[in-house]
């Protein structure tokens, strides 16, 4: 997957081939389903986009947290350190199940008639931003992605920080860009789904959702086990 650099030019950045592969790559597990597009989801049903971008902010920062930590070596300490690792995964797992918790408990008293965008469930955009970002962050699949497939692109023989800095910024841009689509698909089904039995179904689904992809965390293993 890494081709040889035959023009031994120091200057020499990535294979026009690798780059593609790499976006191929990111793009399939960028887009399928996650707690990023659960929540991306959610807040497309219930808010407005503006949210929903902010939101998406909030996600691309935790992940270029991450990726700034793969690059500075402190991803190979969370994936060889099975301890820390499985603090990290404990964290993520139980805020997952706290957001399905949660969402049950919404879907009993929350419906479309009573949502304003503006002041929905009166939360401030600020925590739409701070709950995607604590999600990415906390969520052991990117560090795994960042710390055991990104490096695989790499074209050692030249300088790794502008391909380090090209990945991650393709990367957070099919996360952005895919996060704003499923809020805004999610945003026009909101017809179809108004009144109270689909309202509280849908929280109900959702809950589901995150809480066995919180579940399903706990089954998640370190590459060093």
């Amino acid at each position: 997957m890494r081709p040889e650099n035959s023009s031994g030019n120091n200057l020499y950045f990535m294979n026009h081939e690798t780059l593609l592969i790499y976006f191929v790559v990111a793009f399939f597990y960028i887009t399928s389903p996650g707690p990023a597009i659960v929540l991306a989801v959610l807040n497309g049903i219930r808010t407005d986009m503006k949210t929903v971008a902010i939101a998406s902010l909030g996600n691309s920062l935790g992940l270029f947290i991450l990726s700034a930590a793969s690059m500075l070596g402190l991803g190979l300490l969370l994936t060889t350190s099975s301890t820390i690792f499985m603090i990290v995964k404990s964290v993520g797992a139980l805020y997952l199940i706290y957001l399905g918790v949660k969402c049950f408990l919404k879907g009993q008293t929350l419906s479309f008639e009573k949502v304003d965008p503006d002041t929905d469930l009166k939360r401030r955009r600020s925590s739409y931003f701070y709950e995607a970002f604590f999600l990415a962050v906390t969520n052991p699949k990117p560090i795994l992605f960042f710390t055991a497939i990104f490096p695989q692109f790499l074209e050692l023989d030249a300088n790794v920080v502008p391909q380090f800095t090209i990945m991650t910024a393709i990367f957070l841009a099919i996360s952005f860009t895919s996060l704003c689509t499923y809020g805004f698909t999610a945003k026009k089904a909101k017809i179809w789904l108004a009144g109270r039995n689909r309202m509280v179904w849908l929280h109900r689904i959702t809950g589901g959702l995150f809480i066995g992809l919180g579940m399903s965390l706990f089954r998640f293993k370190n590459l060093s086990t």
